[in-house]
C-alpha cells in the first residue's frame, strides 16, 4: 500500500474475496482534471503511481501531473510493471546473476535463499527446436527428444532456478511461442498481490512484448539489465510519453490479412512519427478485429 496522499484506497468484493484498489475517479472528484478522459494506457499509470506513491520514488506531484493530462516528453515518472516475461536466451543470464548472488551471500555467511526475484518472472523456453524430423506422425516428438538433449545442461539450471527461487516460473519447451503464450496463459489482465488487485502490466526481453497490449495489458519490450532490474524491485525511468490516437473503423474484406492491415498502418505512423510514443487504436474498427488479429 502506497501513501495513499489522494485517499482513492478503496475496497471492492469479487465473488468470496475482498480486493484492495485505487479509485482513478476520486481523483477527478477531488478537482484534479478530467481524469476519466485521459488515454486508457496514461490512466493505466496513474494507476500504477497512485498505487506506489512513497514520497521518494513516487511523488504526489507525480500523481497530480499525469491525472491533470500534462508532462508528456518532459515529466519523468518511475514505473513498476507487475510482472516480467523473459524468453530463454535472455533469461539464463539472469538465472545465473541470480545463482552468483546466492554465492555471494552465502561467502557472506548470510542465507543464500534471501535471493530472490521480488516481482513475479516467466521465463518461458522457445528458441531451441529445430526441425530434423518431418513429414510424419512422430516428428514432433522426435524433435523434442532431441531438443532435450541438446539443451541438457540449460534446461537443468532453468529447472533448478524454478525450483530453487520464489516468483519465478518456467514454461517449459515444446509449448509455444513466448508471446503466444503469455496471451495464453501467462497474463491475467487484472492482477492480484498482497490483497490488492489492479491492472496487469509487464517488461519483456523482446521487442513483441508490445503483442500483449491487443489484450488491454499494457506491456513493452526492454533489455536484459533492465528486465532484471525489474525483478530485483527496481522501477523503470521513463518520460511520460505522449498517445497518439489511431481510430479503426469499418472490418476487413475478405482476402485481407492482419499482417496487410499492420502494413498500412505501419505505413501510415512512420509518415505521422511514433518514436517514444504511446500508439492507442481505438474506434468500430476494433469489435471486428479477433484477438490474434489485435495482436499481430
Amino acid at each position: 500500500m502506497g501513501k495513499n496522499s489522494f485517499g482513492a484506497a478503496a475496497k471492492l468484493r469479487a465473488g468470496n474475496s475482498d480486493y484492495g484498489y485505487f479509485r482513478l475517479a476520486s481523483l477527478e472528484e477531488k478537482g484534479l482534471g478530467s481524469v476519466g478522459r485521459l488515454p486508457f494506457s496514461i490512466k493505466i499509470l496513474l494507476e500504477n503511481l497512485l498505487r506506489n506513491e512513497d514520497g521518494r520514488r513516487v511523488s504526489a506531484e507525480d500523481v497530480e501531473t499525469v491525472a491533470r493530462g500534462e508532462g508528456a516528453n518532459t515529466k519523468e515518472i518511475s514505473f513498476m510493471p507487475a510482472r516480467v516475461l523473459l524468453q530463454d536466451f535472455t533469461g539464463v543470464p539472469c538465472v545465473v546473476d541470480l545463482a552468483a548472488m546466492r554465492d555471494a551471500l552465502a561467502a557472506m555467511g548470510s542465507d543464500p535463499n534471501r535471493a530472490n526475484p521480488l516481482l513475479p518472472a516467466d521465463l518461458v523456453i522457445d528458441h531451441s527446436v529445430q526441425v530434423d524430423n518431418y513429414g510424419s506422425a512422430n516428428a514432433f516428438d522426435l524433435n523434442a527428444a532431441l531438443e532435450f538433449q541438446r539443451n541438457r545442461e540449460r534446461y537443468m539450471l532453468l529447472r533448478w532456478g524454478q525450483t530453487a527461487f520464489q516468483n519465478f516460473r518456467v514454461v517449459p519447451p515444446d509449448t509455444g511461442i513466448v508471446h503466444q503464450v503469455n496471451l495464453e496463459y501467462l497474463a491475467p489482465v487484472v492482477f492480484r498481490s498482497g490483497g490488492q488487485a489492479y491492472p496487469d502490466s509487464v517488461v519483456g526481453t523482446d521487442s513483441h512484448t508490445t503483442m500483449v497490449n491487443g489484450l488491454g495489458v499494457l506491456g513493452w519490450g526492454v533489455g536484459g539489465i533492465e528486465a532484471e532490474a525489474c525483478m530485483l524491485g527496481q522501477p523503470v525511468s521513463m518520460l511520460l510519453p505522449p498517445v497518439i490516437g489511431f481510430k479503426l473503423h469499418g472490418k476487413l474484406k475478405e482476402g485481407c490479412t492482419a499482417t496487410d492491415l499492420v502494413l498500412t498502418i505501419t505505413q501510415i505512423l512512420r509518415k505521422k512519427g511514433v518514436v517514444g510514443k504511446f500508439v492507442e487504436f481505438y474506434g468500430t474498427g476494433l469489435s471486428a478485429l479477433s484477438l490474434a488479429d489485435r495482436a499481430t
